[in-house]
């Protein structure tokens, strides 16, 4: 075996060594390029810094008393682009989940979805998907741009992806088929904001999310992803594997080509190329880059599913040469444009709610508010421990209660422009896991969302085949929270068990977790109940998850508020009690005196109280 010693064989000094290799003149130009990179780095960073901008966003060396030690300026901007290409799918699923409700889509009046003119209806649906591109992208680019600025955090906001389907499938219905129309949804969510931003100034946020057990908070997550799932294999939005049968509730089916009903044929999904297109490119390329640890799995399963689809020559194109294929290649091979948005102002809603659509509104509202207090506080919370900003053990962080407030905006915002409620992507993390750790980090989101608005007639030539595992893929990443619910204890496992099959089985967000709450009462009440008059506890009692309805934790800023008030109000008042009690002891001290003393006492202090002689009366002396 050869050792190195670092002595040159054959040489006279023994102490003489090996010159270092040259490297060659690509890996000193690589290196050269990469010093002057870096170099180019550190100097807008520093620049940045001394800047307004620098001390705003509390970045390092900015000198603000708060600064943030692992923030720089072109990290940010590096995390806010990755932040984008995780969540650019966004803009393929949420308008081709938003479309399938049809807003005022209809055909000949009121022979809204008849046979006969199911040829026009597919046009307004192809139409107003290409709108909701547009709104998509430009409530996201809104909402991140105001998040980043009002709470210098490194989270984007964008219509949900749970809650878009419960507001399509569920409140409007398929073909408007659900339980309310789409200007009274817009309102349910519109109001929705306004009531969040409400409970979160009041501090009753904090206390309702607190009081919901933490399973049930988990199960209701879980159920939602299958949910979403589900959605993935139909043939609206999705791959065409699942339909509705007539022996079973739900079959095999290809839905990729309608029938004359609007309904699915009876072949084999599986003989359809674009179905094993979308599996293989869009569902199992993406799981093996998830297996590398990669946020961008999805996105880059959407991108290669769709630039597939592309050529117009091909079994599985999106673009076929009849009139809707000719229709949708004219409108994506312009590439560039703007869109109409589908609401612009407080004429798309409708607070003149009817009697008879009161009840579903109600639990459209509480529905919808419900998520959204639980997914917005769990995202927050979570990355506001990502990024070191929560103090102690208190889940809650500085700031809190602006970035819920924001959040809650942002959700009547999104539904004056025509879309499902806003909350934080998890998809968010990409950017954190890069180094994002400020506002900036979102607000670059939001500029390459705006972007998009411009852009969106390349993003209407998305297909629903690479959509649909993209839901799939969603409804996976939530289903992944399932192990955190407490299966030990029958109380805690039979209801979250409900909401899980519940949500997905009934087709219904609302109803899953109204039946999950309610089995979670009566069966725990009940136990509670045999247990105080027999004295048997359950079994597994001890592993029942604590629930108690004054939770604690760190008080809303009102309250907070209210207190430092108090607290200075009665400080002052303290403080002028005790000058005019010092006051009143200095009279009482005066007058119990004899009157030789406090003549003698005034004579002293007229004697210091007379001003200081002038220099005309010290030349007069």
């Amino acid at each position: 075996m050869a050792v190195t010693t670092g002595v040159r064989l054959g040489s006279d000094n023994a102490d003489e060594t090996h010159d270092p290799p040259r490297r060659s003149i690509f890996r000193r130009g690589f290196d050269y390029a990469a010093d002057a990179i870096n170099g180019g780095v550190d100097f807008v960073n520093r620049k940045v810094s001394d800047t307004f901008l620098g001390r705003f966003f509390r970045l390092r060396g900015s000198d603000h008393p708060d600064e943030i030690r692992e923030a720089n300026f072109c990290t940010e901007v590096k995390a806010g682009l990755i932040t984008f290409s995780a969540m650019v799918y966004l803009l393929a699923a949420n308008p081709a989940v938003i479309a399938s409700a049809g807003y005022e889509c209809s055909c000949l009046g009121e022979d809204k979805g008849k046979p006969t003119c199911l040829m026009d209806y597919q046009t307004c649906i192809e139409e107003l998907r290409r709108d909701m591109v547009t709104v998509t992208a430009a409530v996201t680019a809104i909402s991140c741009i105001l998040f980043g600025l009002m709470t210098n955090m490194p989270v984007a906001p964008a219509p949900g992806m749970g809650l878009n389907s419960y507001f399509a499938y569920q409140v409007i219905g398929v073909r408007g088929t659900g339980n309310l129309p789409w200007r009274m949804a817009l309102t349910a969510v519109f109001l929705e904001g306004w009531i969040f931003i409400i409970l979160a100034l009041t501090g009753a946020r904090n206390w309702l999310v607190r009081i919901i057990p933490r399973t049930m908070k988990i199960a209701g997550i879980c159920g939602i992803g299958l949910f979403l799932t589900l959605t993935g294999l139909t043939y609206n939005t999705g791959l065409g594997i699942i339909s509705g049968g007539n022996a079973v509730p739900i079959t095999l089916a290809d839905c990729t080509d309608l029938n004359e009903q609007g309904g699915c044929s009876a072949s084999s999904p599986f003989a359809n190329p674009k179905v094993w297109l979308g599996i293989l490119g869009g569902g199992i390329l993406p799981t093996i880059i998830m297996g590398y640890n990669s946020m961008w799995s999805i996105g880059i399963g959407v991108l290669f599913v769709t630039l597939v689809s592309i050529p117009r020559s091909t079994p599985v194109t999106f673009f076929p040469y009849n009139s809707v294929g000719q229709n949708k290649w004219d409108y994506f091979s312009s590439m560039v444009g703007v869109r109409r948005m589908v609401g612009l102002d407080l004429d798309q809603l409708r607070f003149d709610i009817p009697r008879h659509h009161l009840g579903n509104f109600i639990v459209a509202v509480i529905t919808m508010l419900y998520v959204d207090m639980i997914d917005c506080t769990a995202t927050l919370q979570a990355f506001a421990r990502i990024t070191h900003r929560t103090p102690g053990s208190d889940p809650d962080f500085p700031g809190s209660t602006m970035a819920y407030c924001t959040n809650a905006f942002c959700i009547s915002m999104a539904a004056l422009l025509g879309s499902s409620p806003v909350t934080p992507f998890v998809e968010s993390g990409a950017g954190v896991m890069a180094g994002g750790r400020t506002g900036i980090t979102a607000i670059v989101t939001g500029l390459c969302f705006l972007a998009a608005v411009f852009l969106s007639p390349f993003f209407s030539g998305i297909p629903p085949w690479a959509t649909g595992p993209a839901l799939v893929l969603t409804g996976f990443l939530m289903m992944r929270q399932i192990g955190a619910i407490n299966w030990n204890y029958a109380g805690d496992a039979v209801p979250s068990f409900i909401t899980i099959m519940f949500i997905p089985f009934s087709y219904s967000v609302a109803y899953g977790l109204i039946a999950g709450l309610f089995a979670y009462i009566v069966v725990n009440s009940l136990m509670w109940a045999v247990s105080k008059l027999t004295g048997v506890m359950p079994h597994d009692y001890h592993l029942k998850q604590e629930w108690t309805i004054n939770p604690g934790g760190r008080e809303p800023w009102v309250s907070r508020a209210y207190k430092w008030t108090k607290a200075k109000l009665q400080k002052n008042r303290q403080t002028t009690e005790e000058v005019a009690v010092q006051e009143f002891e200095l009279m009482e001290r005066e007058a119990s005196r004899p009157r030789s003393a406090v003549a003698s006492a005034s004579t002293v202090d007229d004697k210091h109280s007379r001003r200081a002689p002038s220099p005309d009366h010290l030349r007069s002396d």
